[in-house]
């Protein structure tokens, strides 16, 4: 296995596009693939961050980052990010899919527009950008894809309905990415983090059911690099040994008691 010198695989002359990229998890991933040699692309709604976190890790680590302010959510907005990439001569190795959002509250209730941002977030955008992409990231062999799920890919969540059903998707998709891909050169993993000290519980109207004992970001990008750097990828990890627990149980207990479970928790 090629090592980088931070441990773990290089990816030293490849490209890492990063969704998401301008806070939490996705700024950590941009981070630690740069640390270890990848140049990258940032891709979130909010230029000024993203030109700040280019700037800081070209500076601390000698690589290209290139920031790219662009909602992901508007229509066409895979087939755009890569018109804006080929106009640049930029090809991608790796892609990170990990901008979303979440809402809590009775799906009775929610607001519409905000339920339809959702879905063409966490599900739409990510499964054009992961069709845009991934025929080069195939060819390449040398890089990963990584989609973001959540431990609440593993069992209905009353309160956060739709969010939770939009991670059963990526779930589900991912793995069976990785299956038709199994041999081929690249790594593909369905990463599922469970509370993480990011901005998700502000924007999702849930700071109150952040739990204690959140992981950080590091933490949980440690544990897609961990599973990426081994031999043999699997399909999916869940993040954090309690988490993992939980998704354990959540197929096992009958499906009634995992949604009693899942909905006092998230009351």
């Amino acid at each position: 296995m090629d090592t980088s010198d931070a441990g773990g695989m290089t990816y030293r002359g490849t490209t890492a596009l990063i969704t998401g990229a301008s806070s939490g998890i996705g700024e950590e991933f941009a981070a630690r693939f740069a640390e270890r040699g990848a140049d990258v692309v940032l891709v979130a709604r909010r230029e000024d961050r993203l030109r700040a976190l280019a700037t800081e890790l070209e500076s601390r680590y000698g690589v290209t980052a290139t920031p790219l302010a662009h909602d992901l959510a508007a229509p066409g907005a895979a087939a755009t990010l890569r018109a804006e990439l080929d106009a640049r001569d930029i090809r991608v190795d790796t892609l990170i899919g990990n901008a979303g959002f979440g809402a809590r509250g009775a799906f009775a209730e929610a607001d519409p527009a905000r339920l339809d941002a959702m879905i063409q977030l966490n599900v739409a955008a990510l499964t054009a950008i992961t069709r845009e992409f991934l025929p080069d990231l195939v060819a390449s062999g040398r890089g990963a894809l990584v989609n973001i799920a959540s431990v609440v890919a593993y069992q209905p969540t009353p309160h956060m309905a739709v969010y939770g059903a939009t991670k059963a998707f990526v779930l589900s998709f991912t793995e069976a990415i990785a299956y038709e891909t199994r041999d081929t050169g690249l790594r593909v993993l369905a990463l599922s983090p469970g509370s993480t000290a990011t901005e998700f519980f502000e924007i999702a109207g849930a700071e109150e059911i952040a739990g204690r004992g959140m992981q950080s970001p590091a933490q949980v990008v440690e544990t897609a690099l961990r599973a990426l750097d081994r031999r043999r990828t699997p399909p999916s990890v869940v993040s954090g040994a309690a988490n993992a627990v939980a998704a354990t149980l959540a197929g096992i207990v009958p499906r009634r008691v995992a949604l009693g479970a899942s909905g006092r928790l998230l009351a």
